[in-house]
């Protein structure tokens, strides 16, 4: 297996590369999704806080396997322990209102509205990274966050307040990115990915002695193991996806992460999305596709 962080043999032809990228993501989309899909089947009987923890530390132990035995815990060692700890508690307050509103709402409508982190980072790189703006990327930006209300529908007799934790959620997560982005030039790949799990874990166990409840079958258990499992195996196809591919041509098929949602959320739960999902969703899919242009372009 490779690792996540290092660059693939340079035998393959650029074309195949591109094209197995683009696969990676896919299949890291359709994890997302059924991470998302065991998420709300435990938020049944269990607290979210529960659900988040276990999915930190599996990822943790996941991690764990795949990078100490060759580096060491000195891994470990940031040099700047501060930013290392703000994206770790992004992350997991990403994780734990998206975890928290799919109990609520069907999952389809909330990966609509978590596609809205890569607005979000757009609109957070200019303060927090001092990139160039641009007119077409802030046009992007304000249509996008149009789709978010048509999906959502504030103030509309089919509006849940559950939507504003995935708005939240998309919010937390595109600062993680942002701080992940200022955080590169200090901390190799690998310590960085390590200190989110291990930070969202340790967090989250101050909270197990109030919400804990044993899992009540074999069945559930599965489900705990699987919402851990999926996420990090998800996380790895994203990072193999930008190892094989520009991130430009990668980034639009994010967005195979609303399909898989919709089939999973009907075979499972017999939801399937309104016609105002629907269209917020192309709005902000539109959205997302201009301002990967944009960025391609300079523009």
């Amino acid at each position: 297996m490779f690792s996540p962080f290092v660059n693939p043999p340079a035998t393959a032809a650029p074309d195949q590369r591109i094209l197995l990228g683009i696969l990676c993501m896919c299949f890291a989309g359709a994890l997302f999704s059924l991470m998302g899909g065991t998420a709300k089947l435990l938020g049944v009987n269990y607290s979210s806080l529960q659900v988040s923890w276990a999915r930190a530390f599996i990822h943790l132990v996941f991690l764990a396997i795949l990078f100490l035995p060759s580096a060491g815990i000195g891994v470990l060692r940031s040099r700047r322990p501060g930013l290392q700890l703000a994206r770790a508690a992004m992350l997991t307050s990403s994780n734990l209102c998206f975890f928290y509103a799919v109990t609520f709402i069907p999952l389809a409508k909330a990966a609509a509205i978590s596609l809205t982190a890569p607005l979000i980072v757009a609109l957070l790189a200019w303060p927090m990274l001092q990139e160039r703006t641009t007119p077409m990327r802030v046009m992007a930006v304000l249509t996008g966050f149009i789709g978010v209300l048509v999906v959502v529908q504030p103030g509309g007799e089919l509006f849940h307040w559950a939507s504003l934790f995935v708005l939240g959620s998309a919010a937390t997560y595109g600062v993680y990115q942002i701080l992940t982005r200022r955080v590169a030039p200090h901390d190799p790949p690998m310590t960085s990915a390590l200190w989110a799990p291990l930070t969202g874990a340790s967090l989250l166990l101050l909270a197990q002695p109030f919400v804990w409840l044993t899992p009540m079958n074999w069945g559930d258990l599965g489900l705990f193991l699987a919402c851990g499992m999926l996420g990090a195996v998800g996380h790895y196809f994203v990072a193999r996806a930008l190892t094989l591919a520009p991130a430009n041509i990668i980034s639009p098929f994010q967005y195979v992460q609303l399909l898989a949602a919709t089939c999973i959320g009907w075979l499972i739960f017999d939801h399937l999305p309104d016609a105002q999902t629907w269209a917020g969703a192309a709005i902000i899919i539109g959205s997302g596709l201009l301002l990967a242009w944009a960025q391609a372009r300079g523009r």
